[in-house]
């Protein structure tokens, strides 16, 4: 009776659609939050805790980028497969606790594809068993077999019921294969396209399905190209693109002399150009707006609808009640039959919201182009949801004095200063630090961490290991 007792319970808890131990967090994150951030728009807190990323695990890389994140010492740190599964466990251990049972986590460092694949694959599992939907970032530049070790095991079955995985292309970046001196957006978007075909094969060869991000750094000297190259890119099978304004951070030998900020405004315009239409932001927030934009279209064949339209007043109603009431449900790496009995779970609890869904569904149908539209395209595979995103990082020069003044508990009165300490309160991107109990904004984590972190690197995983000899 107590084996059964404990199993209806753990039913009752995994199918829930929300885990209390998601609801502590989000209620810590809304709590946490700067008030100029706490609008009805946000969605920290309220749907989501934010995203996760791995630090001091693999910081070498096989390219030279202008600019460059890394710290001097990253590329002086032998890659380790044994560190790297290690350190992960370690991490997602600490964000499980504190951040709940679910999430979104990037296995990120230097390139990705230079641990062996078994430990890729490994560091994959171990971040699904703390419960994260992990995302590996990678520059791309690696070959299908690289691809099949990751997600096959020797058998050749399937590791991964499906993996999610983040190119970064421009043309600051240098090395890679085929195209070693990029001039222009343009040149690489044959190998855009070939990192994207292998996910295409890896469906149809051996059904493991995928999520795939575009990654973009810009620039005074690219950014007139990212509206070619969101063109371009919307005609590949990319599920997110994604763009970054270079902030100054990491060694100052990959820095040109030309570098100047581009604003997050006059990269969102240049998406819109690219897309040919207007892609409202403003009914969602992540954070703080000066540093995150986004917004989630559905595409029927050539037309782009938002998924949220801010100027109607119907949707802005029903995403204060479908947030009040359902804000919190995560179905990422989810089996099928507990996203169902979540969802009716969800639903019979507020049965009076069922006809909020199905009208915020026929909006999205109409602004699509109408229900047959739709219909149509799911027919004929041309049916998908894109998702734009602008990340605005901080210098690193600006970063550093607020976050020692925010260690002392220090509100700077230096508007500049105040400013980049509110963002880094609102920061939708951590870094766990089980050693010293602290989660830490991404944009700290490169400004101040990162270059000691990798020195220390360097002397605990050299690039040629010493050899002991005996007296």
């Amino acid at each position: 009776m107590r084996t059964i007792a404990a199993l209806l319970g753990h039913l009752e808890l995994v199918t829930r659609p929300v885990h209390p131990e998601s609801r502590e967090a989000l209620d810590r994150r809304w709590s946490g939050l700067p008030e100029r951030v706490k609008t009805p728009a946000q969605l920290l807190g309220r749907a989501a805790v934010g995203c996760e990323g791995t630090h001091g695990i693999f910081p070498k890389c096989n390219l030279t980028c202008t600019p460059c994140y890394h710290s001097a010492d990253a590329n002086k740190v032998r890659i380790d497969g044994g560190h790297t599964v290690t350190a992960v466990k370690e991490q997602l251990a600490f964000l499980r606790r504190l951040r709940g049972p679910r999430g979104h986590a990037q296995l990120i460092g230097g390139e990705v594809s230079l641990l062996p694949a078994e430990d890729h694959a490994a560091a994959l599992r171990a971040m699904r068993a703390a419960g994260r939907e992990p995302m590996s970032m990678t520059h791309g530049d690696f070959d299908y077999d690289y691809l099949l070790d990751v997600a096959l095991d020797r058998t050749g079955k399937a590791r991964f019921g499906r993996v999610s995985f983040a190119g970064h292309f421009d043309s600051l970046m240098r090395g890679r294969r085929g195209v070693p001196r990029p001039r222009t957006e343009a040149e690489l978007n044959p190998f855009r396209e070939r990192f994207a075909a292998m996910f295409t094969a890896l469906r149809k060869d051996h059904g493991v399905t995928s999520y795939l991000a575009h990654n973009m750094t810009v620039t005074p000297a690219n950014i007139d190209q990212v509206a070619g190259v969101t063109a371009a890119v919307l005609n590949m099978p990319f599920d997110m693109l994604s763009f970054q304004p270079a902030a100054y951070i990491g060694d100052d030998r990959r820095w040109g002399k030309a570098y100047s900020d581009v604003s997050i405004d006059a990269v969102w315009d240049r998406i819109e150009a690219g897309a040919g239409q207007h892609i409202p932001w403003q009914g969602a927030q992540f954070g703080d707006p000066r540093c995150n934009r986004s917004a989630v279209v559905l595409r029927a064949g050539e037309t782009m609808a938002p998924l949220l339209d801010p100027a109607d007043p119907e949707d802005v109603a029903a995403r204060e009640r479908l947030l009040a009431h359902f804000g919190g449900m995560y179905f990422g790496g989810t089996p099928r039959w507990v996203v169902a009995a979540k969802v009716t779970r969800a639903l019979l609890a507020h049965p009076r919201e069922i006809p909020v869904v199905l009208g915020f569904g026929f909006r999205l149908a109409k602004r699509a182009g109408g229900l047959r539209r739709v219909v149509s395209a799911a027919r004929a595979g041309r049916l998908s949801f894109r998702t734009f995103v602008v990340h605005n990082f901080m210098n690193a020069a600006d970063v550093a004095p607020a976050w020692e003044l925010m260690g002392k508990g220090i509100t700077s009165e230096d508007p500049k200063t105040r400013e980049v300490q509110e963002r880094l309160g609102a920061c939708m991107y951590t870094m766990s630090h089980p050693d010293t109990g602290h989660l830490v904004p991404a944009c700290v984590q490169h400004s101040v961490l990162d270059p000691a972190e990798n020195a220390g690197l360097r002397k605990l995983l050299p690039l040629t290991p010493k050899v002991r000899t005996e007296q």
